[in-house]
């Protein structure tokens, strides 16, 4: 062993005595809070045999508390000094196979433990992460070993063999899940967090990603870590990966995408060269409000665009007049070039010329154009214009990414654009001017890793077009048109994705079922604890109606409709449950509470059995229903009036109608939001891991992503490119797609954090008048004379 594989270990151990001691230290307080909590318990009132339960899970408690606290511990130090392979306990998984069966109290102590190290993980998982790439470095392992102390799951053996090894019981566990699993998740993230912090101070790893575990070609660029707004600017060479930025500490102004710092660095130093060439055509940048609206969508008629008023508009940058020779030049040059689509479109022309053929025709046509234009320019800043527009485009129409049929139409924009930059000079300042919002827009679909229009699609190649034509049909409305037809092309391609491409169609449905499916979750939630707020329910059925039912009301109504009889009879149960779990004090209710239970039951286990709940699952919920519906027989507390059950049946006959319209704006707590690795069926994926805790510029960025762009994503040992063809209602869903038509379905935070960790990197490293605009700097440093030639 060399010198530094000594110290590498030496580290880790170090890590995980850290990591130990940590634990180990704050189990006092566990066992402090756990104390109150029990106390909290015995003071509330409850029917007398829960009060009974709760007085001697008090007393229990008293006696076992410290034994507990001891054993744990001792069996953490015992982890910690013997390695992780002589864990004392293992789960059924890692036992000899053999014929004999396994008790009841073994599966019962699996289940709860598996629960204990779900919880934990759920608010540790990212710091979990962290350190678990740091001891892969460090001990040069594929992963943590499976009985590794470091892993929730062995934790919480851990702590479930010392619990029932100093005599408490898992229906104690049971009252005190709530705690315990709160105390014992922020306990091991602050293990992880000081073990992560120690290996920081020893300079392991400082920025912890995915990507040296990422396979690449040796061609892609390593990631760099400069800037404060969310990662550094991609690099501006030509045919390169795209690059994603480090994590960097939260910034305190905005974070800034790294799209959008490419783009702001890209104008400066434009603006740079024309104040030292041409200081009247240099501005700073001042771009309009993305919030005001305009009024009535193109449509593809006159009156669409001509007949808006300027108010609805909105109110543009300052503008300035072309030279009259100059706007007769390029109003000529216009139908010029219209004529010419005219008579190809008539056979005119050669009608076996090829695209390629085509774009070589306008590349030529250009150039004489852009002479004929310069001659009837008037002053510098008009020439300049004219001669840094032809750039663009000339470096549009070689951009090799976009299909030459369609670069064709991308050609025909020229003169609409020169005309609006001559206009208006902002048009050089502002990263998202309309007009390079459309080319972008238009640019981010179509330039995704294959250049075949059939495989882009016709509808979209006709839209393109459509959009092309509507421009050229308007001269002189400036940006109007160009955002107008933005708009709509946005609008176009929610629709095109959601119904007419054969392979995001699928995907988009699905997605929109599970969205659907857990938006009515969450909100059937909300809604039937605003109704049992008053209403005296076993905490056990309470539970079982927040948790399961109001997924499984959720996943009927999406499925049968919301006055289906399914539906209907989902509900029904719901209030057969409410009152089955009310106090009996008469022998009628109770005779009456076993002749509807078998019914009861059996229409709650095919609920749960339609909302995919596994069967092991369904026994569980069902013997805690039991136990519910048992207790009810003994409770003292008052029972259920039946105005009052006629009542909750009526409310949740109309349970649709009470729920929030979240198309109107109306924000769902987050904290609500469920995990959605469940919902995986055949065509969607859900991503439910990978990735690290992304930074304020990440998660910016992954909200700035565009319905249509391209993407290269890592996952499940499968690199290949993905379209984002969807995002929900509230955006906190986005699905892609590949080409063969699989879809995976992110939620916000998990993108933030594939785009950080280098799983998830963009077709293009700049949009497509960034990139054009660099390319005609670089030749404008060649020969800065050629802006005012």
């Amino acid at each position: 062993m060399t010198a530094a594989d000594a110290r590498s270990q030496a580290m880790a151990s170090q890590a995980r005595r850290v990591h130990t001691e940590v634990l180990l230290r704050g189990l006092p307080a566990v066992v402090a809070s756990l104390t109150t909590a029990v106390q909290d318990l015995r003071s509330q009132p409850a029917e007398h045999a829960l009060q009974m339960a709760r007085r001697d899970a008090y007393d229990a408690w008293q006696r076992c508390a410290t034994p507990w606290h001891a054993r744990l511990g001792k069996s953490l130090r015992h982890v910690y000094h013997h390695g992780p392979g002589d864990s004392r306990s293992a789960s059924l998984s890692s036992r000899p196979q053999n014929l004999s069966l396994v008790d009841d109290d073994t599966i019962e102590r699996e289940i709860i433990a598996s629960r204990l190290a779900l919880a934990m993980m759920d608010k540790a998982s990212w710091e979990f992460s962290d350190l678990r790439n740091r001891m892969q470095r460090l001990e040069g392992l594929e992963d943590l070993p499976h009985q590794d102390l470091l892993r929730a799951q062995v934790l919480a053996r851990l702590v479930l063999d010392a619990w029932f090894e100093s005599g408490l019981s898992s229906s104690i566990w049971q009252m005190l899940q709530r705690p315990l699993h709160q105390e014992l998740s922020l306990l091991l993230s602050e293990a992880y967090h000081d073990s992560n912090h120690w290996l920081l101070q020893q300079g392991v790893m400082p920025e912890v990603d995915l990507r040296p575990l990422i396979r690449r070609n040796a061609s892609a660029p390593a990631a760099s870590s400069s800037g404060s707004g969310g990662g550094s600017a991609p690099a501006p060479a030509a045919g390169m990966a795209p690059a994603v930025a480090a994590a960097p500490q939260p910034p305190a102004t905005p974070a800034l995408t790294p799209a959008t710092q490419s783009a702001q660095q890209v104008m400066a130093q434009l603006q740079r060269v024309l104040a030292r060439h041409v200081p009247e055509l240099a501005r700073a940048p001042s771009p309009p409000s993305r919030s005001a609206q305009l009024g009535p969508a193109v449509g593809g008629s006159a009156a669409s665009v001509a007949g808006v008023p300027a108010t609805q508009m909105g109110a543009g940058p300052t503008t300035r007049h072309s030279s009259q020779r100059l706007g007769a030049a390029i109003t000529h040059a216009q139908e010029a070039v219209l004529r010419r689509a005219e008579q190809a479109d008539a056979g005119g022309v050669d009608i076996h010329m090829t695209a390629p053929q085509a774009l070589d025709e306008i590349r030529q046509r250009n150039q004489a154009l852009k002479s004929a234009l310069k001659s009837a320019a008037d002053t510098p800043a008009e020439r300049a214009t004219i001669e840094l527009v032809a750039l663009l485009f000339q470096a549009i129409l070689q951009e090799e990414r976009i299909p030459p049929a369609l670069r064709v139409w991308f050609a025909r924009l020229q003169m609409p654009v020169l005309r609006v930059a001559i206009g208006e000079p902002d048009f050089f300042a502002a990263e998202d001017h309309p007009a390079r919002r459309l080319i972008d827009r238009m640019g981010a679909c179509v330039m995704g890793f294959s250049t075949s229009t059939a495989e882009i699609g016709d509808a979209l190649e006709r839209e393109i077009k459509r959009v092309v034509q509507v421009v050229e049909a308007y001269p002189d409305t400036g940006r109007r048109v160009f955002q107008t037809v933005l708009t709509e092309f946005e609008k176009f391609l929610d629709h095109y994705f959601q119904k007419e491409n054969e392979v995001s169609r699928k995907g988009v449905s699905l997605a929109q079922q599970v969205e659907q499916r857990e938006t009515l979750a969450i909100q059937y939630t909300i809604e039937l604890r605003k109704m049992l707020s008053e209403v005296p329910v076993q905490d056990g059925v309470r539970d079982f109606l927040f948790q399961i039912w109001a997924d499984v009301l959720a996943v009927t109504g999406v499925r049968y409709g919301p006055q289906a009889d399914q539906t209907k009879s989902m509900k029904r149960a719901a209030a057969d449950l409410i009152w089955s779990a009310s106090a009996k004090v008469s022998r009628e209710d109770r005779a009456e509470v076993i002749r509807r239970l078998p019914p009861l039951l059996k229409t709650l286990r095919d609920g749960m059995g339609h909302a995919g709940m596994t069967a092991d699952r369904q026994d569980e919920q069902i013997r805690s229903l039991n136990n519910a519906l048992a207790a009810a027989f003994t409770a003292k507390t008052a029972a259920i009036p039946r105005e009052r059950l006629d009542e909750l049946m009526s409310q949740l006959e109309t349970l649709e109608a009470m729920l929030p319209n979240t198309e109107a704006g109306v924000e769902i707590n987050e904290s609500l939001v469920r995990d959605l690795s469940s919902h995986e069926v055949d065509g969607l994926e859900v991503v439910a891991e990978g990735g690290t805790v992304p930074t304020a510029a990440m998660l910016a960025w992954a909200r700035e992503l565009q319905v249509g762009s391209w993407y290269m994503l890592d996952y499940r040992n499968r690199v290949e490119p993905v379209q984002l063809v969807w995002r929900g209602m509230r955006h906190h869903l986005i699905l892609f797609v590949s080409p063969q038509g699989r879809g995976v379905l992110f939620q916000l935070s998990r993108l933030a954090a594939f785009l950080q960790a280098g799983l998830m990197l963009p077709a293009q490293d700049e949009s497509l008048t960034v990139k054009a605009t660099r390319n005609a700097l670089a030749k404008l440093e060649v020969d800065p004379s050629r802006l005012l030639a």
